[in-house]
């Protein structure tokens, strides 16, 4: 178990999961609690958790959390996504979110630079899984990827307004709102 009060980068172990659960800017990798934000490691041994203490508030989205992200890297079975807001508030701790494609008949959910809307599903040996199940999931902002101009939607997709390109794509509910694209929620 790290001391309390230790300056603390993260990845570093802070205790056992067997003496602590993860609490604020921390995960649970199967087998010890480690930090994911550079801070101050604290040990609540009255709750028994451990937390990292930032100087900036570094939010590390939990399950269920709503996140607005840009693509950074698209497989054939899998993207992922630098995360930029959760729940509405902008983030600093520069994580990423992998999103399973597997199971979907679409054959290109997202592309490299699309800004996209995910839900955390899991948090599994120190890897947040994601979901675009959801009608308001997917992507909120493309440009055309033959031309980089603007596209609108059209049924299940994304059409350039200048050269005609189609792309097919998982959009969002909310494509092009502002509001949904920082995790507000959108709509009406």
């Amino acid at each position: 178990m790290q001391p309390h009060g230790q300056e603390i980068i993260p990845g570093e172990p802070i205790a056992l999961i067997e003496e602590c659960e993860a609490g604020p800017n921390t995960f649970d990798d199967g087998d010890r609690v480690r930090a994911a934000a550079l801070g101050t490691a604290e040990i609540d041994r009255r709750a028994r958790t451990a937390s990292v203490a930032t100087p900036v508030l570094m939010h590390v989205p939990g399950v269920g959390d709503k996140v607005v992200g840009t693509v950074a890297i698209v497989m054939s079975a899998m993207f992922a996504v630098a995360i930029r807001y959760v729940n509405g508030r902008p983030v600093t701790s520069n994580v990423e979110c992998v999103c399973s494609t597997r199971d979907s008949r679409r054959k290109m959910i997202a592309l490299n630079g699309d800004v996209v809307a995910l839900r955390i599903r899991s948090r599994i040996n120190g890897t947040m899984h994601a979901t675009i199940d959801e009608a308001d999931l997917g992507v909120l902002f493309t440009k055309c990827r033959k031309c980089g101009m603007g596209v609108i939607t059209v049924r299940d997709g994304v059409k350039c307004a200048d050269c005609g390109w189609f792309d097919e794509r998982k959009i969002s509910s909310d494509f092009g709102s502002v509001d949904a694209a920082i995790g507000g929620g959108g709509g009406a």
